[in-house]
């Protein structure tokens, strides 16, 4: 199963988040997108989703903590404890075997970044 991992600011706009995606590999096979709870109802993540006919998978922020990632961002770890929400939401939801098939891709204006990731499901 693969999944694209999100993670994004708030004000993210639709644009952003297909440019992240696309730049991580494309929607392309894709069973789910995940992103931290608190951001999953977000709108422009549920029109993403709803483009690319999948679910999306909200992961709570305490899973994310302690993932190891290839990527770090000093903020990110200080706010989840994760160097990347964008790739410890991929490999949380796609299960407890899976691996990076990309790693973080930024969208131009810096407000979305994607990863992908390939596993066996929860």
């Amino acid at each position: 199963m693969k999944v694209a991992g999100l993670g994004f600011r708030q004000d993210v706009s639709l644009a952003s988040l297909r440019e992240a995606l696309a730049a991580a590999g494309g929607s392309e096979g894709l069973v789910a997108v995940a992103t931290v709870s608190d951001k999953a109802d977000t709108e422009a993540l549920k029109l993403l989703a709803r483009e690319c006919g999948v679910p999306i998978k909200a992961v709570p922020a305490e899973m994310l903590a302690d993932v190891d990632t290839p990527t770090q961002s000093q903020r990110i770890t200080e706010k989840f404890g994760t160097g990347s929400v964008a790739e410890a939401a991929a490999l949380v939801a796609a299960g407890p075997h899976a691996r990076l098939i990309a790693t973080r891709a930024i969208s131009r204006d810096r407000t979305a970044t994607a990863a992908i990731a390939e596993g066996d499901g929860p």
